[in-house]
């Protein structure tokens, strides 16, 4: 029998622990292997995505942290020992090129580390805004994406006003110390309105980004961070139309991949760099995430997902220990 496994997506809604093997073939000039030691949940891409419409079975994943074991002829930047992240699978073992990863530093949990990949993509945010400090920033919606966004961008000197319905999330925001937490988009405020420089919009509801967009100032931004996977009410393209062309709003993409997997010449900023900074930001405490999380086997994956699809629980998102099988 298999020592190794993976979580496996094997029908609608449906995830288990499978035996797995690790690939056969020699391992390239270039890559690296080694064991898990933890994997992340993306509450959104994962459940909308592979965890619903499959193909099944098939194993999905958003980061992981994994202690090499063996590395290519070619690599001298990594060896046996070292702990990276990699945007890996959900499974006991990984194998990638050395370039897609990052050292995790040496006072990092691999269990804190691993955030660096949700934090990733507020931060092309980061990397690609006008805004700049002290400028205010409007964050509409505080699950785990929209909350760590507030915190990035609070911890680089920006004015954070954060809006979520749900009380529980709102009371996670305030014990983190987001400056401004609020249960719905303050249009209301002549101190606000209309001096917002960026909206990061992380509930991917329609109503949210049109309040959004009469919010911020004459070309201010509103990035689109959170994905539409579903219409979620009646607003009306006009309402939204309106909002855009007189408050002269710039209103974009939030896909992260806007910057680059890599360095490059002439281009600020790049996603992996972002990786790195953001581990820096964690071991630094710069930015908080205990209490955010759970920790789990991957034996109970079905739980976790099934916890967060229905949001059961105080957890934003689960941690799978691969220590526990």
């Amino acid at each position: 029998m298999s020592s190794e496994h993976c979580i496996a997506n094997v029908a609608p809604l449906t995830a288990e622990l499978r035996p797995s093997e690790r690939p056969a073939e020699p391992l390239g000039p270039t890559q690296v292997e080694g064991r898990t030691l933890v994997s992340l949940i993306s509450p959104g891409t994962e459940l909308n995505a592979a965890y619903r419409h499959g193909p099944f079975p098939s194993t999905q994943g958003y980061g992981a942290v994994l202690e090499v074991e063996k590395v290519g002829d070619q690599v001298e930047a990594l060896a046996p020992g070292d702990r990276v992240f990699v945007q890996g699978l959900h499974q006991s073992w990984q194998r990638v090129d050395a370039i897609a990863s990052r050292p995790v530093p040496p006072e990092l949990p691999a269990e804190i580390a691993v955030f660096c990949r949700l934090m990733g993509i507020t931060m092309s945010t980061l990397t690609t805004t006008e805004a700049r400090p002290p400028d205010r920033v409007l964050v509409t919606g505080l699950g785990i994406v929209g909350l760590l966004g507030s915190l990035i961008f609070d911890a680089c000197g920006y004015a954070v006003v954060a809006c979520d319905p749900d009380p529980n999330r709102r009371e996670l925001a305030e014990e983190k110390d987001v400056p401004t937490v609020l249960d719905r988009v303050p249009l209301e405020d002549p101190l606000l309105r209309g001096q917002i420089g960026l909206a990061l919009e992380c509930s991917g509801t329609e109503p949210a980004v049109a309040d959004a967009c009469k919010m911020v100032r004459p070309r201010g931004e509103v990035v689109l961070v959170g994905v539409p996977w579903k219409r979620t009410s009646d607003t009306q393209a006009h309402d939204l139309l309106h909002a855009i062309f007189h408050q002269y709003a710039i209103v974009r993409s939030g896909w992260e991949w806007e910057v680059p997997l890599q360095p490059a010449p002439f281009v600020r900023g790049s996603v992996y760099d972002n990786y790195a900074a953001a581990m820096g930001w964690l071991a630094q405490d710069r930015v908080d995430v205990e209490g955010l999380y759970e920790m789990t086997s991957p034996a109970d994956c079905q739980e976790a997902y099934q916890n967060l699809l229905h949001k059961r629980g105080d957890a934003l998102t689960y941690v799978f220990d691969w220590s526990r099988l």
